[in-house]
């Protein structure tokens, strides 16, 4: 069902719209919580930190298709809002050709670059086969990877939060039975845990495209709609770019930093996978939620209602905070056997390393969460250099505090220090740039 997001209390609007949001992402990061818990219960400690270590390493192609996403999420939810269903259809058959010829290009570089990438990586040889072998299989799958990231921001534009989470209810509970079946039974290795997310992502993608595609075809034309169109590509690259350059520096970023993680061992790599993938499940529920603030700020820029964007700044903070709450107090009390679910037989340091992970960043997640809503509204509104300066700033100081830190303590407990340090000043900086962005909307 399409919705309206110009309409009604913002509070309620975007709880009602975000909250589904929400419990998609929880099943998204089922896919990689499971990868990981199944590679270290079932099969040992070295498989747990070779798909942790492949996993960033497909954070770079997770994030060209998060911006083809946010791309054409943000241009199809002004074309809805403005009331203009020519455009849309237009914007997202648009978005599919430009998004599958980026999905070509990085299977190729994927194909050809990932081995020389684990070795600059310091992959350790123990963890090296496993870790090219994830990597082989994973590069197959990204034309799933990516239209079902299209389908779902076309779902998001139009309003409609439900139907995606949906898809990633049942087709995340599957990969984690998938992923045991391959794993235990068949004895297939970190290569059936590859090939379980494969298959689970691949059926989720078909079905989420073929209901995008009926939920178009009701959409009422006054004409026969182009098939491409530049205009409209220039407008979705104007998103879909710097969302796929701050990802993709993010994740260059991660891998960098798992490169000094790597040189601490296998242990430590271990413990990392598994509070990584704990963190992640947190900032990427925030990043959802600031998509949907995007979704909600675009459809309303299109509808010419800029007094209701301030709002959803305020009801943002407000869902944010009362996620932040729940998630901080679980990891900082009960890390320890969140860690465990990671581990059949864990090393003493690699609980450790997670544990001293979790306690470090899990207070600061009031502010990680209050940054990304306003990056939420700055992308919706189009502001996208004040977007990339902030997430910049976040990324170059972690980056930097990492290896620095590290040096310094001869320990990976600086790593994880640097992380509060570039929260802290980028959030600043994205209240700061949304403040004046909006100062005159009334």
């Amino acid at each position: 069902m399409n919705k309206d997001l110009t309409v009604g209390k913002a509070e309620a609007v975007l709880w009602q719209f975000c909250l589904p949001l929400f419990g998609s992402i929880i099943f998204q990061q089922l896919y990689n919580i499971a990868d990981s818990l199944v590679a270290g219960k079932f099969i040992g400690e070295n498989a747990l930190a070779a798909v942790g270590n492949s996993y960033e390493i497909t954070l770079i192609f997770i994030a060209f298709a998060f911006g083809c996403n946010i791309g054409c999420s943000v241009v199809v939810s002004q074309t809805f809002g403005a009331k203009e269903f020519d455009r849309l259809k237009t914007a997202v058959t648009t978005a599919c050709i430009f998004s599958g010829a980026v999905c070509l290009a990085l299977m190729l570089g994927g194909i050809l670059g990932c081995n020389p990438l684990l070795h600059l990586m310091r992959t350790p040889e123990e963890v090296f086969a496993d870790s090219k072998l994830y990597l082989d299989i994973y590069i197959w799958g990204l034309p799933f990877v990516f239209f079902y990231n299209i389908a779902t921001g076309i779902f998001s534009a139009l309003g409609d939060s439900k139907t995606p989470f949906y898809f990633l209810a049942v087709s995340s509970v599957s990969n984690i039975g998938v992923d045991i079946l391959f794993v235990k039974a068949f004895r297939m290795g970190v290569a059936g845990v590859a090939w379980a997310t494969f298959l689970c992502q691949g059926i989720s993608c078909i079905l989420a495209v073929l209901a995008v595609w009926r939920r178009l075809k009701k959409i009422p034309c006054l004409k026969k709609p182009v098939l491409f169109d530049r205009g409209l590509l220039k407008r979705i690259l104007v998103i879909a770019i710097p969302s796929i350059l701050q990802q993709s520096f993010i994740s260059v970023g991660n891998i960098l930093i798992q490169t000094v993680i790597n040189g601490f061992g296998a242990s430590v790599m271990a413990g990392y996978s598994a509070a990584v993938k704990l963190n992640n499940l947190v900032i990427t529920s925030f990043t959802t939620i600031g998509n949907g603030i995007s979704n909600y700020s675009a459809q309303n820029l299109g509808a010419g209602k800029y007094g209701r964007i301030r709002e959803g700044f305020r009801a943002g903070i407000k869902m944010v905070w009362c996620l932040c709450i729940p998630f901080c107090a679980l990891y900082l009390l009960f890390g320890k056997y969140l860690l465990l679910l990671f581990m059949e037989k864990g090393s003493g340091a690699a609980l450790l390393t997670g544990r001293q992970f979790l306690w470090i960043l899990a207070p600061f997640y009031f502010v990680v969460s209050t940054k990304l809503v306003a990056d939420g509204i700055l992308r919706g509104t189009s502001a996208m250099g004040q977007f990339m300066a902030a997430t910049f700033t976040d990324l170059i100081l972690r980056v930097l505090l990492a290896f620095v830190l590290s040096d310094l303590t001869k320990s990976a407990l600086g790593i994880w220090c640097a992380w509060p340090v570039g929260w802290t000043i980028a959030m600043a900086l994205s209240v700061f740039f949304y403040r004046r962005k909006t100062k005159g909307y009334r």
